[in-house]
C-alpha cells in the first residue's frame, strides 16, 4: 500500500530549518562577550610592567601643563609603559584622564601602567625628595652635603660608599674607591631612600655620561678610566674659566709625558684633608701618594667628582707645548700659560705683587 508524503499545504518539506531570532541574538552576545572578553585580557597584559626584574630607578619629568597625551609620551620614552593608547584610554575608562600632576618622578620598569598611574595622580610632594651635589667635591663633602639637606645620615653614606659592593658597574673596575664617580647633578629620590639607593643614582648617572665613545678615546689616549676620571678632578680644581679646561689637560699631559712632577696645589690640599687659601712650604712636604709635589705622574685615584665638561676635556687636551700655568695679575681666575720657566716666574711674580 503507497502513502505519498505530503505538507499540510500539499508541498515538499525543503529539509532546513530556521534558526529563531533569539538564537541569533544568543550567538550574537556570546561573539560579543568573546570580544570582550579577548579585549580585556590584552588591556590587562599591556597594562602588566613592562620587565618585572627590572629595579633600576628612572627619572622622568611631567611638565606643567601636561595633558594625557603628554603623560603617555614621556613615559613610553622612558620604556615605563608598553603602549601609549592603552595609557590614554585606561586613563579616561579609569577617570583619571586630566588628572595627572606635573612634577619630577621616580619609577621603575617592574612597576605595572596601573600603579604609575595612581602615582602620577598623587603627585611627587610625598614621593621624593630632591638634592643637588654641586661639581668638585670629595665624598666626605658630598656625605655632609647629603646630611644637612636631609636625605641620608652622613655615616651610614660614608660606609656604604667604603664598603658596599659596586662591582656591577663598568667604569669603576680598576678604582679604588668612589672618589670621582659620585655624579655631580640635581637629583630626585624617593622620600625614603637609603644611602645605597642614593650612591646608586649617583653611579647611574656617571655611568650613562660616561659614553662608549668616552672608553675608546681614554683608551686610545692610553689611559684607564680611573686616570681620566682622576685628570678630569684636577682640571675641576685647578680653573673654574670652562675655554682653559682643555690647556690645563695638556699641562697634565706634557709633564707626565717630560716625567715631570704635577705640582698641583689641589692634590697637597686633599691629602691634607683640609682647604687652605695659601699653602706654605710645610704643606707641600705632606707624605702621601696624592702630594704631586713628591711624587711624579698622576696621584692614586681623583680628588673631586669632576664635571662631564672636565672629562671631556681630559679626554680631548689641547696640542700645546705649555708645562706651566699661574694665576694672572688681573685676579679674575684667569691663568698664564707657558712653556717657559723664566717666563713663569714672571707671571708668578706678577701676580704675588697684586695679592
Amino acid at each position: 500500500m503507497r502513502s505519498d508524503k505530503h505538507t499540510a499545504g500539499g508541498g515538499k518539506r525543503t529539509g532546513r530549518r530556521k534558526i529563531p531570532v533569539i538564537g541569533k541574538l544568543a550567538v550574537f552576545g556570546v561573539v560579543v562577550i568573546a570580544v570582550a572578553a579577548g579585549s580585556w585580557i590584552l588591556m590587562e597584559i599591556g597594562m602588566r610592567p613592562v620587565d618585572t626584574a627590572d629595579t633600576s630607578q628612572v627619572s622622568v619629568t611631567i611638565p606643567q601643563g601636561s595633558g594625557t597625551e603628554t603623560v603617555a609620551t614621556v613615559l613610553k620614552d622612558a620604556d615605563l609603559i608598553r603602549n601609549k593608547t592603552l595609557f590614554r584610554v585606561r586613563s579616561r575608562l579609569d577617570g583619571r584622564d586630566g588628572r595627572y600632576k606635573a612634577g619630577a618622578y621616580i619609577f621603575t620598569r617592574d612597576m605595572s601602567m596601573r600603579l604609575i598611574m595612581s602615582e602620577l595622580v598623587k603627585g611627587t610632594e610625598a614621593l621624593t625628595k630632591r638634592f643637588t651635589v654641586p661639581e668638585g667635591l670629595t665624598v666626605m663633602q658630598t656625605a655632609e652635603t647629603l646630611a644637612a639637606a636631609g636625605i641620608a645620615d652622613q655615616d651610614e653614606f660614608l660606609i656604604e660608599a667604603a664598603t658596599g659592593d659596586f662591582s656591577a658597574y663598568r667604569f669603576l673596575e680598576g678604582a679604588v674607591e668612589l672618589e670621582g664617580y659620585l655624579y655631580p647633578e640635581t637629583y630626585d629620590v624617593y622620600a625614603d631612600a637609603s644611602a645605597r639607593d642614593v650612591i646608586n643614582r649617583m653611579l647611574t648617572q656617571f655611568d650613562k655620561l660616561f659614553t662608549e665613545e668616552y672608553y675608546g678615546k681614554a683608551e686610545a689616549l692610553g689611559l684607564s678610566v680611573s686616570e681620566t676620571v682622576t685628570i678630569a678632578s684636577l682640571i675641576e680644581r685647578e680653573t673654574r674659566v670652562p675655554e682653559e679646561r682643555a690647556l690645563v689637560a695638556s699641562v697634565i699631559m706634557n709633564r707626565i709625558a717630560a716625567g715631570m712632577p704635577l705640582q698641583i696645589d689641589a692634590t697637597v690640599q686633599y691629602a691634607l684633608g683640609e682647604h687652605k687659601d695659601r699653602l706654605n712650604y710645610a704643606d707641600l712636604e705632606v707624605d702621601s701618594p696624592y702630594n704631586t709635589y713628591k711624587i711624579t705622574g698622576l696621584p692614586p685615584g681623583p680628588i673631586c667628582s669632576p664635571r662631564i665638561e672636565c672629562i671631556e676635556a681630559a679626554l680631548n687636551p689641547a696640542d700645546t707645548n705649555y708645562i706651566y700655568y699661574v694665576l694672572g695679575a688681573e685676579l679674575d681666575g684667569r691663568h698664564n700659560f707657558t712653556k717657559s720657566y723664566d717666563e713663569f716666574l714672571r707671571f708668578k711674580d706678577a701676580y704675588m705683587k697684586a695679592i
